[in-house]
């Protein structure tokens, strides 16, 4: 058997899909969910230089800890922030925000592009941006409902965009054609030790598995842009509660689908099984 037979038996990869006998109907669910507005899991590229990821799982006390992340990304977009001290907050609401990259929110606000804050130089003693860019991949993992929202700063969107560009767009490909795995790596830059992201091509589908995820990624991809949308028309109506991470996530009623809702914004997409 070849190196490459073993990798792709190694790699297959399974669209969501309701296990029978082991998974709830959402009717069933129904009580436990009233009032209740789910969110992705949200992964962050850790700090000091750490090199594994924490991921929320059953108990909140106790995450889960992985080197590597490996799935299918089905959509990525920018993301910007400003605080005025420079530093992300958690707990504090940026002065200005864009949930595309492309409009900001708040003060200053306006178009992203021209923006004083998002040039180089505009930084804390004139170095870096004062405005953080960010970029946010939708990570699903295999047999997973609902994708890692994985949120990379500044530091880590070369390294993904270098990848990008070799893997993806240089053989007209998108990033749902192909298992990734996502790792860390140390970087000392004087005094700062900080993580930087890193990027690995699996495996490639093709034929009807690329078919079939491609389907489910592209429904996937128009549902979160509708949602981006109706966040920042939200959010030009209600300036305080502009950073919100993308959240919404629930089950059709009918079990056979997923579904991405926001405020006025609701759609099903089909989930189906690749062949294994």
């Amino acid at each position: 058997m070849s190196s490459n037979e073993t990798l792709m038996e190694t790699c297959n990869f399974n669209l969501p899909t309701m296990v029978e006998g082991e998974a709830f109907t959402v009717d069933e669910l129904a009580d436990d969910m009233d009032g209740l507005h789910l969110k992705f899991l949200r992964v962050k590229i850790p700090a000091g230089g750490a090199l594994q990821f924490e991921i929320p799982g059953d108990d909140p006390e106790n995450p889960d800890y992985k080197k590597y992340l490996e799935g299918v990304i089905l959509f990525n977009h920018a993301s910007c922030a400003y605080w005025l001290d420079g530093e992300m907050d958690d707990n504090t609401a940026p002065l200005c925000s864009s949930v595309d990259g492309k409009v900001g929110i708040g003060e200053p606000g306006g178009t992203c592009a021209v923006c004083a804050l998002n040039r180089f130089g505009s930084g804390e003693n004139g170095k870096g941006k004062a405005c953080k860019n960010m970029r946010i991949l939708y990570l699903l993992r295999d047999g997973e409902y609902m994708p890692l929202q994985i949120t990379l700063p500044p530091t880590s969107i070369k390294p993904f965009n270098d990848f990008y560009s070799a893997v993806f767009a240089a053989r007209r490909r998108g990033t749902c054609g192909s298992i990734v795995q996502i790792g860390l790596k140390r970087v000392e830059n004087g005094t700062n030790t900080y993580s930087v992201a890193t990027f690995r091509k699996l495996y490639d589908f093709s034929g009807e598995e690329l078919a079939q995820v491609k389907a489910y990624a592209e429904v996937f991809k128009e549902q979160i842009k509708i949602m981006l949308q109706q966040r920042a028309e939200d959010a030009a109506n209600r300036p305080d509660d502009v950073f919100e991470e993308c959240e919404g996530y629930t089950m059709s009623g009918d079990d056979s689908s997923f579904v991405i809702s926001s405020p006025g914004a609701e759609i099903d997409g089909d989930r189906d099984v690749l062949p294994a």
